[in-house]
């Protein structure tokens, strides 16, 4: 899990270059659209849909702005159709799988082609790298708040599957089924969580070198850049040294 959880760490510095953008608003939006229309406008019976209110709050969201998302999804208010689709593809050697929430498929298409094309990559075949990822549920708490022992207690005595801490955030890694009964036991528990959600986790990991690492980051900062992609994912795994080197 050390692979995903690095790259956990690049994703969250991309997503506070985002928030201040106000990027990272218009990927909540769509979230909470979708797990609306999917499972119903009450969080409470809507896991999918409380957890994207979550994220919205912890993104400074303004609760109107949730409201109307939610509206929309549950068709109170007029609003755009989304479309939920899974590109796949190879850089490098890398496999990545590229979430994407659109409201139109063939512009969507094109924009993540090009992006491929522009830094040395390449789109596959639907099946072609989804076998390769499993479904897990991440649930993100502050360190700096809260003891790791504690969390790694209190998570594996309610089914959790691992439970690591890097760069100050703790990591509860758990089934997908399992995930927000181990979230409620940790705020019952009155540890404060900072971000659930489902998570795709390579079975392997590939190392590259510096200069590759750089540009497979730069490819994957343009797929982010990309206003109807939600998550990228892969199976990278880049060691702490090389982390520093290219966080400088």
């Amino acid at each position: 899990m050390s692979g995903h959880n690095k790259w956990s760490t690049i994703k969250r510095k991309k997503e506070k270059e985002d928030n201040k953008r106000g990027r990272i608003f218009t990927k909540v939006i769509k979230e909470i659209t979708l797990a609306a229309r999917d499972g119903g406008g009450d969080p409470d019976g809507n896991p999918r849909l409380r957890t994207a209110i979550l994220n919205a709050k912890e993104s400074n969201m303004p609760a109107d702005n949730i409201e109307r998302a939610i509206k929309k999804g549950t068709g109170e208010l007029p609003g755009v159709v989304y479309e939920e689709i899974t590109y796949e593809g190879h850089a490098f050697g890398v496999s990545l799988l590229i979430e994407v929430v659109t409201d139109n498929r063939n512009r969507a298409t094109g924009e993540i082609r090009h992006v491929f094309t522009r830094h040395s990559g390449d789109l596959g075949a639907v099946g072609s790298v989804t076998w390769m990822f499993d479904k897990k549920g991440m649930i993100e708490v502050d360190g700096s708040k809260t003891k790791f022992d504690d969390v790694m207690e209190i998570a594996a005595d309610a089914g959790a599957e691992d439970v690591v801490e890097e760069d100050g955030v703790i990591h509860v890694t758990t089934q997908v089924a399992d995930t927000y009964k181990v979230k409620k036991v940790l705020e019952d528990k009155g540890i404060s969580v900072t971000n659930a959600q489902m998570i795709k986790v390579p079975q392997s990991t590939v190392q590259l070198d510096e200069g590759k690492s750089a540009s497979f980051l730069k490819l994957v900062d343009a797929l982010e850049d990309l206003d109807d992609v939600q998550n990228v994912y892969s199976n990278i795994d880049i060691s702490d040294e090389m982390m520093e080197k290219l966080s400088q």
